[in-house]
């Protein structure tokens, strides 16, 4: 386990999707960021939000798709590593880098730019948890179902500007027609980002918008690993 764990960190370092992933939230919390007052207090879920969509539905279907178009998973099934086991190391990993993204991110918002940072860091990680649980078991569904790697990629950017902007990260949620708002709120990208907008508030976030992101985890992960296919 520790050598696939070892052997998969090499290749998702060399990966240039995920540089991608790191480098395009940091520019926009750095170019808009420029412009914000000190304390700001929206800028920063926005960069967030960003970083783990981009993770979850970039990063975690074309990986696995990739991989089965290419017969890794079939070989491992016939290895003592099952193949099982590189899809928790690949969770694992990708939950890393989305770590490191948020990580990367928070730094420079509350060094360098004077971003406010919330206090209340228990509903920041619970928050977090759920948030990518959601955009992850998304991506995972889209893994599922996609026949190849290209495919999946596509199928997650198809989706990740559609959800990017009901989360109301492309516009201000309340500059958005009322339903559109109230609708992006219930989708796992839309309800992350504005329990995220809530804590960066100081208030809790809403308890309903934590279970639809727990909801979503919890139901379409099982649907991909229904649906999964290893060949």
């Amino acid at each position: 386990m520790l050598k696939l764990t070892f052997v998969e960190t090499k290749l998702l370092a060399r990966d240039p999707g995920a540089v991608f992933s790191l480098l395009i939230p940091l520019f926009i919390l750095v170019v808009f960021g420029s412009s914000i007052e000190p304390g700001d207090r929206v800028l920063l879920p926005m960069a967030l939000a960003i970083a783990v969509g981009l993770v979850g539905l970039y990063m975690v279907p074309t990986t696995l798709a990739t991989y089965r178009e290419r017969g890794i998973l079939r070989r491992m099934s016939a290895t003592p590593v099952r193949p099982g086991r590189l899809l928790v190391v690949q969770l694992l990993l990708q939950l890393v880098l989305a770590v490191t993204a948020c990580g990367l991110l928070l730094a420079v918002a509350g060094t360098v730019l004077g971003a406010h940072l919330p206090d209340r860091v228990p509903a920041v990680v619970l928050t977090f948890l759920l948030g990518t649980a959601s955009m992850f078991a998304v991506g995972l569904l889209i893994a599922a179902l996609a026949p190849n790697g290209r495919a999946a990629n596509g199928i997650g950017v198809l989706l990740y500007f559609p959800m990017a902007y009901l989360a109301g990260l492309m516009q201000p949620a309340d500059q958005m027609p009322d339903m559109v708002a109230r609708v992006g709120e219930y989708t796992p990208m839309g309800a992350f980002a504005q329990c995220l907008r809530d804590v960066w508030a100081g208030a809790a976030p809403d308890p309903l918008l934590l279970a639809v992101m727990a909801a979503y985890a919890l139901v379409v992960s099982a649907a991909a690993a229904r649906l999964f296919r290893w060949e």
